[in-house]
């Protein structure tokens, strides 16, 4: 079974699965390892790894120690060319759909393709979108670009329809790492209104009863990460995810 294959089984049997995003630049790697145990008795569904910036060099050390903690799905979420190793059982390759930036369009692209292609790493196509959160991301500024406006659902819609035609299989909706505010439940509910594509909704969720409504919104997948790093403790971690697991799977799944 293929990576993208157990997150369709995840989500399916779910209703919404649970993703924690682990920063190499500002998780403590000391408790690492009890970290990713601790999460994975808490019900997570799986593991994203990666960070707008890379100032550290144990990108691939921290990703050894996640897959010795875990049998769950370990995706890499790449903030740039660096941020590639086949130690994990896939990669998001993320086209930033929502700018206008042609290097992330296309450009980084075409230079990680041989490298991720070489790694024989499983790499799953991604619409990345940006969404306005309430002041500047390091997503936003490190990729020059504008986000969405967060009142704007039909843009969004526009966005997800045509990476649904060009053959992307996923999308991203990401206010970005520490955002004031997530992404509005009504661009959610449009998005899985009117397109097919599972969607994995990140950035500013900072509380289990954001993080239902999402899912309840059409979230395939939810995020969190920073407020994680900041009140790391297994029953915390397990809020979120009874939460997100709370949409029933015996809704229609997008």
């Amino acid at each position: 079974m293929t990576t993208l294959e157990r997150l369709f089984k995840i989500r399916d049997d779910r209703g919404a699965g649970y993703l924690v995003l682990i920063d190499p630049d500002k998780n403590d790697k000391g408790r690492l390892p009890s970290f990713v145990r601790e999460a994975t008795e808490a019900g997570v569904d799986g593991f994203l790894v990666g960070g707008s910036l890379m100032l550290t060099n144990e990108f691939e050390s921290q990703l050894q120690t996640i897959k010795r903690n875990t049998t769950l799905p370990v995706l890499i979420f790449p903030g740039s060319l660096f941020q590639v190793s086949s130690i994990a059982d896939a990669i998001l390759f993320l086209i930033l759909i929502s700018g206008r930036n042609p290097e992330h369009l296309i450009g980084n692209q075409v230079v990680a393709a041989p490298i991720i292609k070489r790694s024989g790493l499983e790499a799953i196509s991604t619409g990345y979108m940006l969404i306005e959160a309430g002041k500047t991301t390091s997503a936003e500024f490190m990729s020059n670009t504008k986000p969405i406006p967060r009142d704007k659902p039909d843009i969004a819609l526009a966005h997800a329809l045509a990476a649904e035609l060009i053959g992307i299989k996923m999308l991203y909706l990401d206010a970005g790492s520490g955002a004031e505010l997530s992404v509005p439940d009504e661009i959610i509910r449009r998005i899985t209104e009117h397109c097919s594509l599972p969607l994995i909704i990140g950035g500013g969720i900072r509380t289990p009863e954001e993080a239902q409504k999402k899912a309840e919104a059409g979230a395939s997948f939810v995020v969190t990460g920073t407020i994680i790093e900041k009140r790391y403790h297994r029953s915390f971690i397990k809020e979120f995810a009874d939460a997100v697991h709370s949409r029933s799977a015996s809704k229609p799944i997008p």
